[in-house]
């Protein structure tokens, strides 16, 4: 895959706003948190497990603001992995709450203590959104990039990948939806480490 960057001054804003049409933010307060994670995951197949034996008691929920270490394996409903920390042996961190991951996954976690793990299926809509032809744009090749072809990833000014479509004189097509836009998401995730500021 090329990584070249193709500058697009006039429709820059329009590919961000049209990407981020999705997000959802987070709720305040951990009742609010609680309440929404259990809303959303009830709408999906979840299952909540903790090693046979363990101790809860005193220990910490993950819950907005927490920083938190997890391992997750990542499939399409066609049982293909897309992702997966555990394959690479490398935990993930982020802080719950804070838009660093989908909505989903933040839902996920939130109710969950150190050393239980949950598997959810998460709708597109709640992922990377929908596929959508808004985020098919055309736009002019620069003078430096005239051997562009179909099928190249490219990155637009925003920093947001972009696949090309279609080469034309003095334009490229480009499919700036996400790669897993219109798929939803199942994730095994175990949390491995709590850290509340």
């Amino acid at each position: 895959m090329l990584k070249r960057p193709v500058i697009i001054a006039s429709i820059a804003a329009a590919v961000v706003l049209a990407a981020c049409s999705g997000d959802d933010a987070g709720a305040d307060g951990a009742a609010a948190a609680t309440a929404s994670a259990t809303t959303s995951i009830a709408s999906t197949v979840a299952t909540t497990t903790s090693p046979q034996g363990a101790s809860t008691e005193g220990t910490l929920i993950v819950q907005d603001g927490d920083l938190i270490e997890v391992h997750y394996d990542g499939t399409l409903d066609d049982g293909s992995t897309f992702d997966s920390s555990r394959e690479r042996g490398i935990p993930f961190s982020f802080t719950v709450g804070t838009g660093q991951v989908i909505a989903g996954f933040d839902d996920a976690v939130r109710g969950l203590r150190v050393g239980e793990s949950r598997e959810v299926r998460i709708p597109a809509e709640e992922a990377y959104g929908e596929w959508t032809e808004d985020n098919v744009i055309e736009v002019p090749i620069g003078d430096d990039q005239g051997d562009v072809a179909v099928g190249d990833r490219v990155y637009l000014n925003t920093g947001q990948a972009a696949v090309v479509l279609k080469v034309k004189d003095d334009t490229v097509v480009l499919d700036a939806n996400h790669e897993l836009a219109g798929k939803a998401l199942t994730f095994n995730i175990e949390v491995l480490s709590i850290t509340r500021p």
